[in-house]
């Protein structure tokens, strides 16, 4: 081959490895030259050479074709992590064609710098008007063979290592390599880890407690045989709850609730890659989601032993309402999996002061109250699961519905719009549950009231943003404010004000709801009731690094992509020496994880 034969060719793989390069940097902070060419690279090459055999003629074309989904791939990653603070998994593609998703917000996470990912094309016009002869097909066969075998060794030892954390692992096998793994994993069911099983007994034993039968827990059936209202509002944290800005309450409905409520204050977000879908798998089944992959997106169409399903036994009919499209997140195979008898989406409800991806929050609630009176004379006793979605990133509102005086710091920031957006979703709650007041329906319910996920995080929150946070809370916005958010149960003559500081989780939403209205459930749930139990052990997968994990005393990040682990006291959020204990916590953890994924397989595809 002459040397004027190579050049082309070298130049190629040049522009490629110094991409893959920037990437690497980017993403994972990689220091090794030596590991990104022995574990990265190879692979990209790999898929590069296999597309300039198949090109043949149309050489040139084909080197721009893969260049451009390369950039598009790496872009797409660069942004997501940023926004999820994990690695996407090769199910995450299908998340771009959700009308709330990421796509919404990217003009805000996208940096101008990261469009120099496409910056070699321009280079490879150069290459090829250079260049008119193609690249020769034996010096492309060579070193396609060689880049195959040194990824196949690379690839036989990542198979064999376990994902533990999607992020870390692609960071020390390789980004292509992670996405094979999780294909491979997928498909040998491997990704469950195992098919652990834990009594009842001794899942409340690896949490810190002694387990006692639900039915003989002081606060199972005080509110029997009445109705469920459960409320789930998008982006409520717990960090606003109570607080003021300039004199103004954030939530000065929900405040004045407090005093006929009992108020959770230390449950934590639960929700994997389906986020808010998540939440609402969780809050009505009592199980974990999948972490990487939404959990919507991947059942079977398995019916589930659900809280619509369990409550339909003792005379309730159900309904859930939602002002979003029902295939967003898969919800029109997640409601009849969950056993729903009504379903309320977007295209029932009148489309009127829209918002974001549909009609605005009072639209909604307006439309749930018209349809009581027809479910109160249909059914013995209703249970209404109501979605929220005004108070959606990136939190803009509309000025005829901000009802807050924001300070001029406050202004066009990220946190002033999340606290407008949380003020008007406060404003429609307080509004329907005086609707229920007034309608005598709330004396005969019992409600419950939680956030999905997370509103303040991700690189949106900018150095601006964290410093006015860390003025509204009086310290450092950390981990914990992220992920806590607001469990409140109310209803008439139920409670007096109480706030309870025990660590929950999403997952003890249903069991918790069950007890109350005294009803049993007889299959497996990952959460307990609240009211009766004093410890916990929550596993996390997404927004930390999988291996992460919240118990009642500690807050234990794991090892991910750029940052070492960490042990915090969850009291203070003060950095702690890891200790026997942690230890402890971590293998309790990997068996809660697993038996978790246990009763998930039963739903999901193999």
């Amino acid at each position: 081959m002459k040397k004027n034969d190579a050049l082309p060719y070298i130049l190629i793989f040049l522009l490629l490895l110094i991409k893959v390069s920037a990437f690497r940097v980017l993403i994972f902070d990689t220091k090794s030259i030596l590991h990104i060419v022995l574990i990265e690279f190879p692979m990209w090459a790999l898929l590069l050479s296999a597309v300039l055999l198949l090109a043949k003629k149309r050489i040139w074309l084909a080197v721009f074709i893969f260049n451009l989904l390369t950039s598009v791939i790496f872009f797409t990653v660069t942004l997501y992590i940023r926004y999820y603070s994990t690695i996407p998994s090769y199910y995450d593609l299908q998340q771009l064609t959700q009308s709330s998703s990421v796509s919404n917000t990217i003009s805000m996470l996208a940096n101008p710098w990261d469009f120099l990912f496409f910056l070699d094309a321009i280079l490879l016009v150069f290459i090829a008007r250079r260049f008119e002869k193609t690249v020769k097909i034996v010096a492309m066969k060579y070193t396609a063979v060689t880049m195959a075998a040194i990824c196949a060794i690379t690839i036989v030892y990542a198979l064999q290592q376990p994902i533990i954390d999607v992020s870390y692992f692609a960071k020390e096998n390789g980004f292509l390599q992670s996405q094979l793994a999780q294909l491979y994993n997928r498909s040998t069911e491997t990704a469950h880890a195992s098919s652990s099983k834990l009594s009842a007994k001794e899942l409340e034993e690896l949490k810190g407690n002694k387990y006692v039968e639900v039915s003989k827990h002081d606060n199972f059936g005080i509110a029997e045989g009445r109705h469920l209202f459960v409320i789930q509002v998008e982006s409520l944290q717990n960090f606003v709850i109570g607080r003021t800005l300039h004199g103004q309450e954030i939530t000065p409905n929900l405040n004045k609730l407090l005093s006929e409520s009992a108020y959770f204050s230390n449950v934590f977000q639960q929700v994997g890659a389906g986020t808010t879908s998540d939440a609402e798998w969780m809050a009505n089944t009592g199980l974990y989601p999948q972490g990487m992959i939404p959990t919507a997106n991947s059942l079977t169409g398995k019916e589930v032993p659900s809280l619509a399903r369990t409550l339909k036994d003792e005379g309730y009919g159900s309904a859930t309402y939602h002002a979003d499209d029902v295939t967003f997140w898969n919800r029109d195979v997640l409601y009849p999996v969950l056993g729903y008898e009504e379903v309320f989406s977007i295209d029932d409800l009148p489309n009127i002061k829209t918002v974001g991806f549909g009609p605005a929050d009072e639209v909604l609630f307006d439309f749930v109250a018209g349809e009581l009176p027809r479910q109160l004379d249909t059914y013995e006793r209703i249970y209404a699961n109501i979605v929220t979605v005004t108070s959606h990133t990136p939190f803009e509102m509309p000025g005829a519905m901000e009802y807050l005086n924001l300070p001029a710091e406050y202004e066009g920031m990220y946190i002033g719009n999340y606290l407008q957006s949380i003020r008007y979703a406060d404003e429609q709650i307080g509004l329907f549950i005086q609707e229920l007041k007034d309608r005598g329906i709330y004396e005969e319910s019992l409600i419950a009231i939680f956030g999905d996920h997370s509103g303040m995080h991700g690189t949106l929150v900018t150095e601006e943003d964290r410093q006015l946070l860390s003025n509204f809370l009086g310290h450092t916005y950390s981990l914990k404010d992220q992920f806590t958010i607001p469990l409140i149960f109310t209803g008439g003559n139920l409670f007096e004000e109480a706030e309870m500081t025990r660590l929950g989780g999403q997952a003890d939403i249903m069991p918790t709801l069950l007890a109350l209205l005294g009803v049993e459930h007889d299959e497996p749930m990952m959460g307990h009731n609240l009211f009766h139990y004093k410890k916990n052990l929550l596993g996390m997968r997404y927004y930390m690094p999988g291996g992460s994990y919240i118990q009642s005393e500690q807050f234990y990040k794991a090892p991910g992509a750029k940052l070492p682990e960490v042990l915090y006291d969850l009291k203070s959020m003060e950095k702690r020496s890891k200790n026997s204990e942690a230890k402890k916590h971590i293998r309790d953890t990997e068996t809660l994880m697993n038996y978790a994924d246990t009763l998930l397989k039963d739903y999901i595809e193999e």
